[in-house]
């Protein structure tokens, strides 16, 4: 018998740990050389799990839901087994688990009443018994928020008859019976889910930004014709010559670029007491995806012509979508613009991603009434919005970078003439 293990793959040097998700093999499987086992999440991405042989899956050293480090065993395969016959493994060579005190099924049965390892921990500190607590998770595994909901059940249930100092008197509070049985919910359901770690690290990065940045926003509205009538001359023959249609984002993404390069502070970032100054344009594009926001970088947008940009955002998108965009691909960035248009978002105010300090917030294109030469006209209206971190940069450098967008937007042909 020859048993190969399985390893976590390499982590990013910002990521210590990941989530197992769900084992796509169960002990006993037939498994081919290169076929994914399981993915792991990471709170930037999620990474696939190949097999580095094929055989037999011979055992499962940590189970779905498990955290892990770089370089951990979470299983093995015997490379001479075959289908259905699993042979035991000495325990001499068992790797530790990730952690000890959560059982693990190793023939891919229920998880119902096995805690999370936040949970498991969170209830070792409080003393609760295995099996305490109901798990509402998925597969009836017990979350941080059961166990959470546990302890505050046995506060109140346990609470001795009090009494409340205020200088007057003290005052009696009777002791109040409360019943430990959830309200039933009837037609009224609800779903208590844990958050993936890409989503946790989200809210964290957003609660940073919100913190640490001084943030303002200014706005600006653009008339849309001039784009709109390039756009429709030239997409057909664009179409046919790069393979990808021309979208409003490639423009958006040119005239960033172009105000960028006028006003240089607003491609620079904040670190410790200095101020960094970018030589080069990386502008970051939020995409929502089935796991939560992601922002993938185009490096050296500048670089980039019209076909590049669509291509690559076109990509981006689809490797959203699947879940396989990798950590370089969402790494740095010195600017950032989100295209809350497309969900028909009509006006927002943007939050900077961090190290960053600002963001161009891009709505939805409206016909509206505007005053042209003292007359009333209906144009294609959108509303810019572009927030800025005001520690480094002033409203004068906001104001004047937004409007050259403004000026790019309204008669395109400056970008080729870069003023």
């Amino acid at each position: 018998m020859a048993i190969v293990e399985v390893k976590v793959p390499q982590l990013s040097e910002s990521v210590a740990e990941a989530t197992m998700l769900q084992w796509k093999k169960k002990v006993g499987d037939a498994v081919a050389i290169d076929e994914i086992l399981i993915e792991i999440e990471t709170d930037k991405v999620v990474l696939e799990v190949p097999a580095p042989v094929g055989g037999v899956l011979a055992e499962l050293v940590v189970a779905g839901g498990g955290t892990v480090g770089a370089d951990q065993v979470i299983a093995r395969i015997d490379t001479e087994g075959k289908a259905g016959v699993v042979a035991p493994t000495p325990v001499a060579s068992a790797a530790p688990l990730a952690t000890t005190s959560t059982p693990v099924t190793l023939d891919g049965g229920a998880m119902a009443g096995v805690p999370m390892p936040s949970a498991d921990k969170l209830m070792a500190d409080n003393r609760l018994a295995p099996g305490s607590v109901a798990g509402t998770g998925r597969d009836g595994r017990v979350t941080k928020g059961d166990v959470l909901g546990a302890i505050v059940t046995t506060a109140i249930t346990s609470v001795a008859p009090s009494t409340i100092r205020t200088g007057a008197p003290a005052v009696s509070l009777p002791k109040v019976s409360v019943s430990v049985k959830p309200p039933e919910l009837g037609d009224r359901p609800e779903q208590r889910v844990p958050m993936s770690r890409l989503r946790a690290r989200v809210a964290e990065r957003l609660l940073q930004s919100q913190s640490t940045n001084a943030i303002l926003t200014t706005f600006n509205e653009i008339n849309m014709a001039p784009v709109m009538e390039m756009r429709k001359k030239f997409q057909d023959a664009f179409s046919k010559e790069h393979g990808v249609k021309i979208g409003f984002m490639s423009f958006f993404v040119k005239a960033a670029v172009h105000a960028l390069k006028k006003f240089p502070m607003l491609n620079a970032s904040v670190d410790g007491n200095d101020i960094v100054y970018h030589g080069f344009f990386d502008v970051g594009i939020a995409v929502g995806s089935p796991r939560g926001l992601v922002v993938p970088i185009l490096r050296n947008a500048d670089q980039m012509s019209f076909a590049d940009i669509e291509k690559k955002i076109a990509e981006y998108g689809q490797k959203a979508k699947d879940g396989k965009l990798g950590i370089e691909e969402m790494t740095g960035g010195t600017f950032s613009i989100s295209n809350g248009g497309t969900f028909g978002s009509m006006l927002s105010t943007p939050i900077i991603n961090p190290p960053q300090s600002a963001i161009l917030g891009v709505h939805a294109t409206k016909d509206r009434a505007v005053v042209e030469d003292g007359q009333i006209v209906v144009r294609p209206m959108n509303y810019l919005a572009m927030s800025y971190d005001h520690r480094i940069i002033d409203g004068r450098e906001a104001v004047l970078g937004l409007v050259a967008m403004k000026e790019a937007l309204e008669d395109p042909s400056r970008l080729l003439f870069d003023i």
